[in-house]
């Protein structure tokens, strides 16, 4: 069975804002090597939105740092799934829409043979915890107070309380904790 994995950045408030933290190159590495262990990524659309074309152009310009070039051509290269109702049609040819029940269709794809499931993004992930279908989930604490912009579960309703182990912590040079924490 295949893990659905979690994984943002996050400021020590809580926020979850892309807008309100710059990830470092080490950061990038943590999160190049997640990309690299899964073979499919998901995202709702928002999420996809702000990921596609913004990745894909800095893989073809290699105008940017190494860091952003080597998570850009590994982002590229992984088959994506956007749960949507809205977006029309997707902007690479890596990636399926679908608009059928996210709950069945994570159920079915974690019954599929490959390697981890990683979901991005705050909606789609908020909805799979409600439903318990998150294995693992990958914080990278930034060391920054936001003190604004949207926080992580926010309009999150868990039927009972998720208790997580945690299995390994590392400190970047930066400041940043990276955690990582499986669902007991």
């Amino acid at each position: 069975m295949r893990n659905v994995i979690y994984a943002i950045n996050l400021t020590l408030d809580g926020c979850c804002d892309h807008t309100k933290m710059v990830p470092d190159e080490e950061d990038f590495g943590y999160h190049i090597q997640l990309v690299r262990d899964a073979d499919l990524l998901i995202y709702g659309r928002k999420t996809y939105q702000l990921m596609v074309p913004y990745w894909p152009d800095i893989a073809k310009s290699q105008s940017e740092t190494k860091a952003d070039i080597e998570f850009a051509q590994t982002f590229v290269s992984k088959k994506k799934i956007v749960f949507s109702r809205s977006l029309a049609s997707a902007q690479d040819e890596n990636t399926r829409i679908v608009r059928t029940n996210l709950r069945d269709e994570i159920l079915k794809l974690k019954q599929e043979q490959g390697k981890n499931i990683l979901v991005g993004g705050v909606d789609v992930p908020s909805q799979l915890m409600e439903y318990g279908l998150i294995d693992e989930y990958r914080f990278v604490i930034m060391p920054i107070i936001a003190g604004e912009g949207r926080r992580l579960m926010e309009g999150v309703s868990l039927p009972e309380k998720l208790r997580l182990k945690l299995i390994e912590s590392k400190p970047f040079k930066s400041g940043c904790i990276a955690l990582r924490y499986l669902k007991q």
